[in-house]
């Protein structure tokens, strides 16, 4: 397929996500399965115009002066993909699949310039989360929440179970990977380009005998403050799939135990076989609430990634930035407070309590841990830029740091998605 038929398909989707209001993936799958004689890169082009557009939505729609998904999927290509209005229709000249070409009236609207978009066009989030990321991100929400638009890198943690960085970057023998500025494991292979991809890195041997696994760079970070060590008991409550999970049984070498549970039991069946190909052998899998009890006042660590309302993950689902609610945003607090009363209980005298989400609101992260000490009373919190200088000297300005209230990551600062990380020491 040529450019045209690509952004045909891509508006096509882009119609379907809109008519039918579901996630961006589930389009595009059922695209694929409808149009089998699109090849793989016909499929991952279009899924990048698509995924450019849902980012991109607002400026998109303001350089087009509409918010169709024509609009969108011209306005993708016009600020992602390198091309000016001129080479977009040349490219689209000719070829019976494409779209009509851009008319006067949209030549003239594409030649505007985004630096003279209003912040919430430059921003590119909805009207009701401008207050809260700029009461996550200060003077510079604009400049951050635009960089939550932006395309993510592919990050991967190396398995020390089984295999160090320096192996698996050997192993895989791609030129553009490259070890992660901040965690000591981790992998990244940047944001690709235009219609490009990035590789199939589970169809490696190296991925199938558990030397790596694929775990954003801020999810690292978090998993290592929580400090996990040899021989200790810890609880990760909300352990979905197993992510931290992972991380945690590899800082431990297999020492120790770990109890991973979670509330939904189908969110922890892929962490069986994740187990098995790390090689990680000191997790236990508890579904049960009730087979907790025994654990009560027993853990030195207690870890709660919380359920939250992905914020910090707009780059890698953009489409749940236009489906989120405030309403949402309430069901998220109230469930984040109920599991902080709950999973406290589980930590010893001394112990910490680590709240983790991948959320940039001030009303899911410092906000909810100010509420949970007011009702606790129990736990104090640790020096978190002591925390953070112990771990990574010297990059404190890679971080937004509040000495009590916990640590902040984000794509424009970090390089990272977006995630809050807190620990907390139980007294008494």
């Amino acid at each position: 397929m040529r450019l045209g038929g690509r952004l045909a398909a891509a508006i096509e989707v882009l119609e379907d996500i809109g008519r039918r209001h579901r996630p961006a993936a589930d389009a595009l799958r059922d695209w694929g399965l409808s149009h089998r004689f699109a090849g793989g890169g016909d499929r991952a082009a279009i899924g990048n115009i698509v995924y450019d557009a849902l980012r991109r939505r607002r400026s998109a729609g303001w350089m087009m002066d509409g918010d169709a998904p024509r609009a969108l999927g011209f306005g993708a290509l016009l600020l992602e993909w390198g091309q000016t209005p001129q080479s977009l229709n040349a490219a689209l000249e000719g070829d019976k699949f494409a779209p009509e070409p851009l008319s006067e009236t949209e030549l003239a609207a594409a030649s505007r310039s985004l630096a003279d978009a209003p912040d919430i066009v430059r921003a590119d989030c909805p009207d009701w989360c401008a207050p809260l990321l700029e009461g996550a991100f200060g003077a510079d929400w604009v400049a951050e929440a635009g960089a939550l638009a932006a395309r993510p890198p592919l990050d991967l943690r190396a398995n020390t179970l089984k295999a160090g960085r320096d192996k698996v970057l050997a192993e895989l023998g791609l030129a553009e990977a490259a070890p992660t500025a901040l965690a000591p494991d981790g992998i990244r292979i940047p944001p690709i380009e235009g219609s490009g991809r990035h590789p199939n890195v589970q169809a490696e041997p190296a991925f199938q005998k558990g030397w790596f696994e694929v775990q954003d760079e801020g999810s690292q970070i978090a998993a290592l403050l929580a400090g996990a060590a040899p021989g200790m008991q810890v609880l990760d409550y909300c352990a979905g799939a197993g992510g931290k999970t992972l991380a945690l049984s590899a800082a431990m070498e297999n020492r120790g135990q770990i109890f991973a549970h979670d509330a939904e039991k189908q969110r922890l069946a892929p962490i069986f076989e994740r187990l098995r190909r790390a090689e990680s052998r000191n997790v236990q899998v508890v579904a049960k609430p009730a087979e907790l009890s025994p654990l009560s006042g027993h853990m030195d660590i207690v870890l709660i990634d919380a359920p939250c309302t992905g914020s910090g993950t707009w780059r890698r689902r953009p489409d749940a930035k236009w489906r989120l609610t405030d309403r949402q945003l309430e069901a998220r607090r109230a469930e984040q407070a109920a599991i902080l009363d709950t999973a406290s209980d589980f930590v010893k005298p001394g112990g910490l309590l680590v709240y983790i989400t991948c959320s940039v609101f001030e009303a899911e992260n410092g906000g909810q841990i100010d509420a949970f000490r007011a009702r606790a009373g129990a736990f104090s919190a640790v020096d978190h830029a002591a925390l953070w200088e112990t771990h990574f000297p010297g990059h404190a300005a890679a971080a937004r740091i509040d000495r009590e209230r916990g640590i902040s990551l984000s794509p424009a600062r970090s390089g990272t998605d977006g995630f809050f990380f807190c620990a907390l020491r139980r007294v008494g």
